[in-house]
């Protein structure tokens, strides 16, 4: 019985890590199409949002707005890539953080009201990003395979697209 639970949960085992390129492609899917979408949608109303940020105190809210609006519809285009996938979640990790700070803050009465928030469920995925690259499927991990980068870095004991 013993042997058979231990077969079972190694097949298991086997086939979740030959899928493990699924979760990160499906996370930058999923926050791409997004931020591409409201980007793109921003971008083409760079008054509304302007005069939004105006009203969150936001500095210099005309610059903001266009700054945002780019770095939501280019950083959604590339995570639909795979494309600087690190960097373009660091930024878009700042652009969560001052959203929450400057736009949820007031409304929010504790940690259960932030937990509710969908800007800190987006924040939480791009620190994943950050930490666990883009994954097997992305150009990322197909330009460091094709540099050797990640060969390298992995035997040198450097945390990589490849490791």
């Amino acid at each position: 019985m013993i042997q058979t639970v231990h077969s079972v949960r190694e097949r298991a085992l086997g086939l979740l890590q030959r899928l493990a390129w699924a979760g990160p492609l499906l996370v930058r899917l999923t926050l791409g199409v997004v931020f591409a979408v409201t980007g793109w949608g921003k971008l083409h109303s760079l008054d509304n949002v302007t005069e939004f940020f105006a009203s969150l105190h936001i500095p210099a809210p005309g610059i903001q707005a266009a700054v945002v609006s780019t770095i939501e519809f280019a950083g959604g285009l590339l995570l639909i890539a795979g494309l600087g996938t690190r960097i373009v979640s660091a930024l878009l990790i700042g652009v969560m953080t001052v959203a929450i700070l400057t736009a949820k803050l007031p409304d929010l009465h504790g940690i259960v009201d932030l937990a509710n928030t969908i800007e800190l469920t987006y924040l939480v995925m791009f620190v994943w990003l950050v930490v666990s690259g883009a994954g097997a499927a992305s150009l990322d991990h197909l330009i460091a395979r094709r540099t050797g980068e990640g060969v390298a870095n992995r035997e040198a004991g450097r945390f990589t697209e490849r490791s």
